[in-house]
């Protein structure tokens, strides 16, 4: 008898942890796809184009109302057009599609939580100025 009890407590524990490939859950596919995270890192706008840098990844940003209002707050702090802003953000990241050009990584702007120039000495950039 203790054998039996056994035996029906193993199969159903193999049974009712199965997962089955068949069947995934609905949230499986679209899981990297709703990926909502906070970002800090150097934010660009240059010639139409939004990008976002942190230490390990680059990131396009997608112009909408959001990217619209860190592009106004950020432009005050810029010396040049071509130079970064420090930002703190809370973003949705998505993977680009396949048929477009672009990075491969995109994020939409949920919230702006800092933006602050970048300090000099931090940045290792070189900047050419032409002589006048």
């Amino acid at each position: 008898m203790k054998r039996t009890v056994f035996l029906v407590f193993i199969l159903m524990a193999f049974t009712c942890c199965k997962n089955d490939s068949k069947y995934p859950n609905v949230g499986d596919e679209d899981q990297d796809q709703l990926d909502v995270r906070e970002l800090t890192g150097n934010f660009i706008y240059f010639d139409d184009a939004g990008v976002l840098q942190t230490k390990s990844e680059l990131f396009g940003v997608i112009e909408d109302e959001k990217a619209k209002e860190l592009i106004k707050k950020a432009e005050p702090l810029k010396d040049l057009p071509t130079d970064e802003v420090n930002v703190t953000l809370k973003v949705k990241v998505t993977k680009k599609p396949k048929h477009e050009e672009g990075w491969d990584n995109r994020v939409e702007i949920i919230d702006i939580i800092t933006v602050s120039k970048v300090e000099e000495k931090n940045s290792n950039v070189i900047k050419l100025r032409s002589q006048e």
